[in-house]
């Protein structure tokens, strides 16, 4: 049971995503955030006193509940493979749980940016017959984003020539 898959009536094997995705949303989070805070701190120190200075701590402060809220949310997404669909779950405080069925997928491609290649990530994309139902698996290893893109795909193929 590598893939992930399972048998029809068994529980799913659950994945994560791999801890690239944690690392490059973490340093997005102190390029945006703690970069910023910091020069503050630096700049109104020196121009204004150091009194001024503590005015950079709240950017702080935001940036450490934010480091803490990326690593829930990071460990939040699951994803599964069934016989006949795909789940991902995802969510801290409004769970959410999508169910792709193999046959109603249109469309399975895999992206990745500038960002996202740097840190060796890539995103499967999922467009499926009805809008509500599209999905995202972030953050992936290139090779698993593209196994998972043919085995989706192959699914997706053989479960429409059915209908």
């Amino acid at each position: 049971m590598g893939t992930g898959t399972v048998p029809e009536g068994g529980e799913p094997s659950w994945r994560g995503l791999p801890p690239g995705l944690l690392r490059m949303r973490r340093l997005l989070l102190m390029v945006w955030l703690g970069l910023p805070a910091v020069v503050l701190g630096l700049l109104l120190g020196l121009l204004a006193g150091p009194g001024w200075a503590l005015l950079a701590l709240p950017p702080m402060a935001l940036l450490l509940w934010g480091w803490v809220l990326v690593g829930r949310n990071w460990r939040s997404w699951r994803y599964a493979e069934r016989a006949d669909d795909l789940l991902i779950r995802r969510g801290v405080l409004w769970r959410e749980e999508t169910v792709v069925p193999y046959g109603r997928m249109q469309l399975v491609e895999v992206t990745s940016g500038p960002v996202e290649r740097r840190f060796g990530l890539a995103t499967v994309q999922l467009r499926t017959a009805a809008a509500a139902t599209d999905a995202t698996i972030p953050g992936l290893d290139p090779a698993e984003a593209e196994r998972l893109r043919d085995r989706l795909t192959e699914l997706g193929e053989a479960r429409s020539a059915g209908l």
